[in-house]
């Protein structure tokens, strides 16, 4: 992993480049394309927070967190507003690299500086599903689905 990884905003001049961005063959029925969440995020930019994963000057992923949703707003015993990664997709020929680790831990990062204390986030269970990815960075699953996903949270701390 690089040292020069950042996150930068879609504009006009990178919008082409992120919604070419692909996941693995095996992975497409897992995550939606980065068009489908740049219109979600259109859709809702007031909890949307789409960014790209650049390396250096070179696009390797995207990621979208979300801020202060409700999973289930009618349900008395909800467990309140949640923030988190809505969406990662990391180029194929760039995954194991990385670049997955450090988005989460930026999104993680813009919770916290945004007085939030735990990540949430939600995946498709199966054989090429990203479960390892997540438990191995600390996220534990709540027994709660969201739809056919499995919902995991993080507990933050400090930093």
């Amino acid at each position: 992993m690089s040292s020069s990884l950042r996150l930068e905003e879609i504009t006009d001049d990178n919008v082409e480049a992120a919604c070419g961005l692909s996941v693995r063959p095996d992975q497409e029925g897992l995550v939606k394309p980065v068009s489908w969440s740049l219109a979600q995020a259109y859709a809702t930019p007031d909890v949307a927070w789409p960014r790209l994963i650049l390396d250096g000057d070179r696009l390797v992923g995207f990621v979208m967190a979300f801020f202060g949703i409700r999973f289930r707003p009618d349900d008395p015993d909800d467990a309140g507003p949640r923030s988190g990664l809505w969406r990662l997709n990391i180029a194929a020929d760039q995954q194991g690299r990385g670049y997955g680790r450090f988005a989460v831990a930026a999104v993680c990062e813009e919770i916290r500086r945004r007085g939030g204390t735990r990540a949430t986030v939600t995946w498709v269970p199966g054989e090429h599903g990203p479960e390892g990815f997540y438990l191995g960075l600390g996220f534990r699953p709540t027994g709660e689905t969201s739809g056919d996903q499995v919902v995991g949270e993080l507990e933050l701390g400090d930093g």
